[in-house]
């Protein structure tokens, strides 16, 4: 098991984040990313979403742009109970040394203060575990990645 904080940078390399302050939400099934301008489009028979993304919080300046396949569509409950049905895509997430595949669901996280949440279903793909006293536990840089064991 490798140990993480209640709070992380991670990368999400295919997206072209290398740094995303992540809330660790052992709360939270799904993991869920900040996006904006989200529009789905079919392309030789394969569906894709295109997105625009504000990877630093307090930072509506930087914007990344970037396309993915749909995974998925599902209605997510958040922690108010309100539902909403949301994209979901499939893209590798770096957290310290590690690389492994997670489910994101595409969301406004506008007034959130972390621009995502990685939910329990990513924290079992990396075999994580949450110290909920500690922070930063993976560092602020990233090495290059391994397989979780």
């Amino acid at each position: 098991m490798h140990k993480i904080g209640w709070k992380e940078w991670v990368c999400l390399p295919e997206l072209g984040l290398k740094s995303v302050k992540a809330k660790i939400d052992t709360g939270a099934r799904t993991s869920a990313l900040h996006t904006f301008e989200i529009e789905p489009k079919t392309r030789r028979g394969r569906d894709y979403i295109r997105f625009r993304i504000h990877p630093l919080q307090h930072n509506n300046e930087l914007v990344v742009e970037h396309e993915a396949l749909i995974k998925d569509r599902r209605i997510v409950r958040d922690s108010g109970g309100h539902e909403e049905e949301r994209y979901v895509i499939e893209t590798p997430l770096q957290i310290g040394d590690l690389q492994f595949p997670i489910e994101l669901t595409l969301t406004n996280r506008e007034d959130m203060l972390f621009r995502m949440l990685l939910g329990r279903t990513a924290l079992k793909a990396g075999k994580l575990m949450v110290n909920p006293a500690a922070t930063y536990l993976s560092g602020k840089r990233f090495k290059p990645a391994r397989k979780p064991r």
